[in-house]
């Protein structure tokens, strides 16, 4: 049985779609429209997404796209990030990438400055500028066994040296309707690279098509199906485990289509958008800190193994006590500090026990709390208690 090639499903389509809008290929998504008033209509018109992750981006941050075809979601992550902020876009189609490089120069001079930069690149190997990899084969062609040679010694050299993107160098990784699209084959090298291109702090903001049912191998080998964003999807689980398998945690999915936008051999295929978290990879040390889970549930377990009970003053680690006073956890759960504050200097490495042993009071008594910013309710009408 031949084997489909993906790449050259999707690269055909997509090439054909930066010249000729596809509705197919897109679902229905309602982006906020100060944001598309400075965006060349060509650009919206060939855009190809299922969701929005640009709404979780902030003022300052590094934002970096993944297969950002003609640009949209740069154009609009641009503008919220503002001066202070940049965004890359990485697409490996020349023809949306000629596309949203023509039309940068138009939305820099309407907003008033330029912080995006395209670059050619698989997503799945974010290591290596496509971009330059073209120019050096323009002049040093690969015509025999020594050219050979001295080109993958010029690729392991970009990798170790100058890599496109950096280990550790973006705030916010997003993606619109692509992992989808990316081969079988190299979705766990994938969701690798956005881990690790991402900052200990960092998330992934992945807006995508999946499926409930897992999808059989025939329809793997459609390539019109492949390149429609349909039978490269993962189940939905699986999709939430592969974040995790690369060492996100705190995985969340804020976005989930009610009904399916479209059902194929009775399998239904639906737009989503996941939050994934990086967090530091760093030793436990005790500092006699305790973190209380708020609920409404009687006990939660994180992606470290911890479980926690609703009411109780787990004791935790330093990395712990931080992790839960981030996102996503920071909402579900108060932060106590000790009484008597352990500096790093003196505090011990801390034999991490899963949430489940209990911080005596005596210890916290008198320390601070930390708290999410919720609603206080007054006991009278003369204040707050």
């Amino acid at each position: 049985m031949s084997i489909l090639n993906t790449e050259a499903a999707v690269r055909e389509r997509y090439s054909s779609a930066a010249e000729q809008r596809e509705p197919a290929l897109c679902c229905p998504v309602d982006y906020d429209r100060k944001y598309l008033e400075v965006i060349p209509q060509e650009v919206i018109d060939r855009d190809y997404g299922c969701g929005d992750p640009s709404k979780y981006v902030r003022a300052g941050e590094t934002v970096l796209d993944l297969g950002s075809g003609g640009g949209k979601i740069c154009f609009i992550a641009s503008q919220v990030v503002g001066q202070s902020g940049f965004v890359i876009g990485v697409d490996m189609n020349d023809d949306m990438l000629a596309l949203a490089r023509k039309s940068q120069k138009t939305v820099a001079q309407r907003i008033g400055f330029d912080n995006i930069r395209f670059c050619k690149g698989k997503i799945q190997d974010m290591q290596i500028d496509r971009d330059r990899v073209d120019d050096y084969l323009s002049d040093h062609p690969v015509d025999s066994e020594a050219s050979l040679q001295r080109f993958e010694h010029y690729l392991a050299e970009m990798r170790s040296k100058e890599p496109m993107i950096p280990d550790n160098s973006v705030d916010v990784v997003v993606s619109n309707c692509v992992l989808n699209l990316v081969d079988a084959a190299e979705k766990e090298k994938l969701f690798a690279e956005i881990f690790r291109v991402l900052r200990p702090g960092g998330r992934a903001v992945i807006s995508d098509i999946v499926s409930d049912e897992p999808v059989p191998a025939e329809m793997q080998q459609d390539g019109h199906l492949w390149s429609g964003c349909i039978s490269g999807a993962l189940q939905e689980k699986e999709f939430i485990d592969a974040f995790v398998r690369a060492g996100f945690q705190g995985v969340e999915m804020p976005a989930y289509q009610t009904e399916p936008w479209q059902v194929v051999q009775g399998i239904e295929f639906r737009s989503v958008t996941v939050i994934a978290y990086k967090y530091p990879d760093i030793p436990c040390y005790e500092h006699n800190e305790a973190v209380v889970y708020r609920g409404p549930y009687s006990s939660v377990k994180d992606d470290d193994g911890h479980e926690f009970t609703r009411g109780v003053r787990a004791a935790v680690c330093r990395k712990t006590f931080e992790k839960m006073q981030s996102e996503p956890y920071g909402k579900d759960f108060l932060a106590i500090s000790p009484a008597i504050e352990i500096s790093p200097e003196e505090a011990a490495f801390y034999d991490c026990t899963g949430g489940q042993v209990v911080r005596s009071p005596k210890v916290t008594k008198g320390g601070t709390v930390a708290v999410a910013a919720i609603e206080t309710a007054c006991c009278s009408e003369d204040g707050c208690c």
